[in-house]
């Protein structure tokens, strides 16, 4: 009998910033997510060959689009950027996107690659580069967790 095996796919996820943009990638089958690089925005504004590069390379079916908000849930400076981003690469690309709150995530990513210094599985200082690339995880990571719950919810059955 063949083995049975889940429709596996990829995603990609963006750590939208104004400086540098982290990119993480994840699979449908493990729901995990790892760092991928760092994409930097000079004076021109954002290096799209570079992220062109990325998406052919990994040939995603989603991207998923961190946008930032403030503590209280309130629009903060880059939520409208970041959004427009999104929307960007939704269009470059024609691959659907969807985005999601990405608040904490840096502090989230700055502190696990810190504690993996701390215990030695880590041997190079953690970089802005590093926690971008982490953060873009942290953001796929979350938004594998909603999509897991979502589909939960879609499933369970409802009593009235």
């Amino acid at each position: 009998m063949p083995e049975f095996r889940p429709h596996q796919w990829t995603a990609l996820a963006f750590d939208y910033g104004r400086k540098r943009i982290g990119m993480a990638a994840g699979d449908s089958v493990t729901r995990c997510a790892r760092p991928l690089t760092t994409v930097h925005c000079g004076p021109a504004g954002i290096d799209w060959p570079a992220i062109e590069r990325v998406v052919s390379q990994w040939q995603p079916a989603i991207i998923v689009v961190g946008v930032p908000f403030n503590a209280d849930g309130s629009r903060s400076e880059l939520t409208l950027p970041a959004e427009a981003f999104a929307r960007e690469l939704g269009q470059l690309h024609q691959i659907p996107v969807d985005t999601i709150d990405e608040r904490f995530s840096s502090l989230e990513a700055t502190t696990e690659l810190r504690k993996a210094r701390a215990d030695g599985s880590r041997s190079r200082r953690v970089r802005r580069e590093d926690v971008d690339a982490a953060a873009a995880c942290v953001i796929l990571e979350r938004w594998f967790d909603r999509t897991a719950n979502e589909h939960k919810m879609a499933t369970m059955p409802h009593t009235t």
